[in-house]
C-alpha cells in the first residue's frame, strides 16, 4: 500500500481542567484563559474543562453551589452580574478565542441540586438518617424549607421555569426551627431516586435542595437548558457533576436527547462518579451503554498508593483500573480541585512522582488525559503548591502531540524499575522511549525497531544526560536517573526544537 493510499494517523487530544479550586475569586478568570489559549494549543492541548460557569448561590461561589442555570454572569443576582470567573461577555470572547485557536470547549455542568433560594415555601417533610437515607426517623411534618427559587433578575430570559418545593426530593435545613438534618420531602409519588448509587442507603441526597428528576418540569428544562447551553457556548463537550448522586434514568434520557439534537459523538460526556470500586464505575457504563465516559478515580488512588509508599511496586500501577478493562471509556487525570490538597477527598501525591503519572496517563495509547490545572501553573491558598514536574509538564503534553505514536510495547519487568515504548507510524515515524524509577536510578534495555537503527536519541526532558545509539536489531538501552523519569526521543524528531521553551 502506498502512503496515498494510507489513512493519516489521527493526532492524539489532550485535556486541560482549566481551574483549580483556590483561583482568585477577582472575575478575571475568563480572561487569563483567553490570554493563555494559543500557547496552550501550542503545547498541545486540545480540550478545555471550563469551571462551572453558571450563576453560584454567592460571588466568591466556585459553582458548585449552584443557582441559576440559565445566568452565565449576565444578570445581577446573589451579590452581583459577573460569576467568579468573570461576566458572561467575557466568557463569550474566551469562546471565541477557543473557536479561534481550535481549542474545545466543555462545560462543568451541576445538575444534582440548587442553592441560594430566593425563599422559603413550607412543605412535609421527613427526617432521614444522614448515613442511611433509607431509614425514616421521624413522622412527616411542615418544615420551612429554602427551595423557592424566582431568578428575578433575570425573570423569564431563556426559561420561565420557577422551582418550587415539588421539584425537590430532599434538603438539609428547616428555617423555622434553624435544625439542620437530611430531610426528604413528601408528596404524592415523591421519592428518593432509585437509580442512584447505594451508598448511605441510597445516594440521591448530596447538598442543598436536591432535584427530583421524576418531575417532568425539572426534566424538560433541564433538557431544555443543556440544548440551549451546547448552542450558545459552542460547546465539544460536557462533564457531569456527582452523576452517581441522581437520576441514571434521566441522564440516558438527557444523552439520547443531546445525541438527537446534535448527533452521535459530537458532544464528548463524561460523568464524575467518584469511587474506588473499577467494577462499579463498569457497571455505570453498561448502564449508560456506554455513551458516556468517566474519571478514573482507581488509577489516580494508584498513583497516590505508589507514591507514597517506599519501593513501591510500579507494575502494579495499571492493576483495577478503568483505563485497564474500558479504556476507550476512561479519562485519565493525577489531580483535580477535589484530590488537590486541602480539599475533602485529598489524595496526596508526592512531588517526584507527578511526572512519573503524566507520563503513564499522556504518552500511553489507553485512555483520554486530562492534564490539572493547579499541576501545570501552581496552587493557591493555604496549601500552596508550584507547578508540578520541575515545570516539564508542558514538555509531557508536546511529546504526546508529537511522538506517543505507534505499537506499545511494556517493560513492567522490575519492581521499581518500568518502561514502554510506541514505535510510531507510517506518518508519525519518530515514536518515544520511556523509562522510570521510584526508587534509584534505573535502565531497560527495549526494542523500538529496525528502521530507527542508527538513530542518536536523547532525553526530552533533559534530566538525563548523553546520547543513544540505536542499534541495528532495533534495540537501545535506555537509562533514568532515581526516583524520576526519561522519555527518549531521536534528536533530530521534528519538533525537537520546541522543548524547553513552553
Amino acid at each position: 500500500m502506498s502512503p496515498s493510499d494510507k489513512k493519516p494517523t489521527a493526532e492524539n487530544a489532550t485535556l486541560l481542567q482549566g481551574f483549580e479550586w483556590n483561583v482568585p475569586a477577582d472575575k478575571k478568570h475568563w480572561q487569563r484563559l483567553r490570554h493563555a489559549i494559543p500557547g496552550l494549543k501550542a503545547t498541545g492541548i486540545d480540550n478545555l474543562w471550563l469551571p462551572p460557569a453558571c450563576k453560584a448561590s454567592s460571588p466568591e461561589g466556585n459553582g458548585y453551589d449552584i443557582y441559576d442555570l440559565y445566568d452565565l454572569g449576565e444578570f445581577d443576582q446573589k451579590g452581583g452580574k459577573a460569576t467568579k470567573w468573570g461576566t458572561k461577555e467575557e466568557l463569550m470572547e474566551l469562546v471565541k478565542k477557543a473557536d479561534s485557536e481550535g481549542v474545545g470547549i466543555y462545560w462543568d455542568a451541576v445538575l444534582n441540586h440548587k442553592a441560594g433560594a430566593d425563599k422559603t415555601e413550607k412543605c412535609k417533610a421527613t427526617e432521614v438518617d444522614s448515613n442511611d437515607r433509607t431509614k425514616v426517623i421521624t413522622d412527616p411534618y411542615d418544615i420551612e424549607a429554602w427551595v423557592g427559587f424566582d431568578f428575578p433578575g433575570r425573570g423569564d430570559k431563556y426559561s420561565s421555569q420557577k422551582y418550587h418545593w415539588y421539584h425537590f426530593t430532599g434538603t438539609d435545613f428547616n428555617a423555622e426551627n434553624k435544625k439542620k438534618a437530611v430531610y426528604k420531602i413528601c408528596g404524592d409519588g415523591k421519592h428518593w431516586s432509585a437509580s442512584v448509587d447505594k451508598e448511605q442507603g441510597n445516594d440521591d441526597y448530596m447538598m442543598f435542595a436536591d432535584l427530583d428528576y421524576s418531575h417532568p418540569e425539572v426534566q424538560e428544562d433541564v433538557k431544555h437548558w443543556a440544548e440551549w447551553i451546547v448552542q450558545e457556548c459552542h460547546l465539544k463537550g460536557i462533564r457531569f457533576d456527582a452523576v452517581q448522586h441522581y437520576s441514571q434514568r434521566f441522564s440516558n434520557d438527557l444523552i439520547n436527547h443531546l445525541q438527537e439534537k446534535f448527533g452521535p459523538g459530537s458532544v464528548f460526556l463524561v460523568g464524575e462518579f467518584w469511587v474506588g470500586d473499577v467494577q462499579k464505575l463498569t457497571k455505570f457504563l453498561e448502564d449508560m451503554e456506554h455513551k458516556y465516559s468517566l474519571f478514573d478515580t482507581p488509577l489516580l488512588n494508584n498513583f497516590s498508593r505508589l507514591s507514597t509508599t517506599e519501593n513501591a511496586d510500579l507494575r502494579t500501577v495499571f492493576d483495577n483500573t478503568l483505563v485497564k478493562v474500558e479504556p476507550y471509556n476512561a479519562v485519565t487525570l493525577v489531580m483535580n480541585h477535589d484530590t488537590q490538597p486541602g480539599q475533602t477527598v485529598a489524595t496526596p501525591i508526592e512531588g517526584f512522582f507527578k511526572p512519573l503519572a503524566y507520563s503513564l496517563i499522556l504518552l500511553r495509547q489507553e485512555g483520554y488525559p486530562e492534564v490539572f490545572y493547579g499541576d501545570l501553573y501552581g496552587m493557591k491558598g493555604e496549601h500552596a503548591e508550584p507547578p508540578s514536574c520541575g515545570n516539564k509538564l508542558p514538555d509531557l503534553v508536546l511529546a504526546r502531540k508529537l511522538y506517543a505514536y505507534g505499537d506499545q510495547d511494556d517493560y513492567f519487568d522490575a519492581q521499581t524499575c518500568i518502561g514502554f515504548v510506541r514505535r510510531g507510524t507510517w506518518d508519525k515515524k519518530d515514536g518515544l522511549a520511556c523509562v522510570m524509577s521510584n526508587a534509584g536510578p534505573g535502565e531497560k534495555k527495549m526494542y523500538v525497531g529496525e528502521m530507527h537503527s542508527g538513530e542518536t536519541w536523547t532525553d526530552i526532558l533533559g534530566w538525563e544526560k548523553g546520547e543513544i545509539k540505536i542499534g541495528e536489531d532495533g534495540f537501545g538501552l535506555f537509562p533514568c536517573p532515581g526516583t524520576s523519569v526519561a522519555v527518549w526521543v531521536n534528536k533530530h524528531a521534528e519538533g525537537r526544537d520546541r522543548f524547553g521553551k513552553l
